[in-house]
C-alpha cells in the first residue's frame, strides 16, 4: 500500500462533526458550509472561524463548549487542505485533537469519540507515514467507541462504512460500502445533517462509479451537488475529470 493510497483512504473518511439530534447553531453552520462550498480561500473562511469560536464561547460552557471548539478547529484545518498547506493544517487538527481528548478526559461522549477519529483521519493526510503507521487504525475503534454511546451518530456510522469505498486495493469492497451508506439513509435520514447528507450521497456515487456504473453514480452525484453546487469535488466527478467516463452519454 503507498502513501498516495493510504492518503486517500484516511482523507476521505473524514467528515463534519455534528451535534447529532440537535439543531447546529447558524455560526458554526455558516463555518462548514464555506469549507464545503470551497468558493473562499482560508484567510476569507477565517473571519467565520473565528466569529464561531467567540460566539460558542458566550453560549457555551464545559464540554459542550470544547466539542465545539475542537469542531471549529478540524473545519478550519479542512480549509488549509484545500489549499494544500500541510503545515498550517495540521495546526488546526492537532488543536482539534487535544480539544477532543480533553472533552472526552471530563466526560465521554460520541461527539468526542467521533472528533477524535476526524482530526486523526486528516491529520494522517498531513503528516508522515510513520503518523498514519501509528494512528490510521485508531479512526475505525474511536468511531466504534462513539456508536456504543450513540448508536445513531452518523458521521460515526460514514467513517466505519467509507473504508470499504475508499480503501486501496485490496482492502475495499465497493457494494458493502454502498450498502453500509444506503443504510444509513434508511436508517437514519431524519438525523443526517447537510454536510452528512452530501458526504453520503458523494460516497454512495463513488462507490458505484468504481462498480463502472455512471449512469446510477451520476444520481449520486447530482444529489450531492444539490448541497453543495460549488464544491470542487463532486463537480470534478460529475466532469469526469476523476475518472475517464463521458457523462454526456447518460443526460
Amino acid at each position: 500500500m503507498n502513501k498516495a493510497g493510504v492518503f486517500l483512504f484516511l482523507v476521505v473518511l473524514s467528515v463534519s462533526s455534528s451535534l447529532y439530534g440537535e439543531e447546529l447553531p447558524e455560526y458554526f453552520t455558516i463555518l462548514r458550509d464555506a469549507i464545503y462550498s470551497q468558493n473562499r480561500s482560508s484567510k476569507e473562511i477565517s473571519v467565520y472561524y473565528y466569529a464561531a469560536k467567540f460566539q460558542a464561547s458566550r453560549e457555551l460552557t464545559g464540554v459542550e463548549l470544547t466539542i465545539m471548539l475542537s469542531r471549529c478547529e478540524y473545519m478550519m484545518g479542512r480549509s488549509y487542505v484545500d489549499e494544500e498547506n500541510k503545515k498550517e493544517a495540521a495546526v488546526y487538527f492537532e488543536r482539534g485533537l487535544s480539544l477532543a481528548q480533553e472533552s472526552l478526559d471530563n466526560r465521554p461522549t460520541a461527539e468526542g469519540w467521533q472528533l477524535l477519529a476526524d482530526n486523526i483521519s486528516y491529520l494522517c493526510s498531513v503528516k508522515s507515514m510513520a503518523f498514519i503507521l501509528g494512528n490510521g487504525l485508531k479512526v475505525d475503534r474511536y468511531s466504534k467507541n462513539a456508536l456504543k454511546l450513540d448508536k445513531g451518530n452518523t458521521a460515526a456510522q460514514f467513517l466505519i462504512a467509507a473504508r470499504w469505498v475508499y480503501a486501496p486495493t485490496p482492502f475495499h469492497n465497493y457494494r458493502k460500502g454502498q450498502q453500509m451508506m444506503e443504510a444509513i439513509i434508511r436508517d437514519y435520514e431524519y438525523r443526517l445533517h447537510k454536510d452528512d447528507r452530501f458526504n453520503v450521497y458523494l460516497a454512495i456515487g463513488d462507490a458505484i462509479n468504481q462498480q463502472r456504473k455512471a449512469g446510477d453514480a451520476k444520481y449520486w452525484f447530482l444529489k450531492a451537488q444539490e448541497i453543495y453546487p460549488e464544491n470542487k469535488r463532486v463537480k470534478s466527478m460529475l466532469l469526469g475529470k476523476e475518472q475517464a467516463i463521458d457523462w454526456s452519454l447518460y443526460d
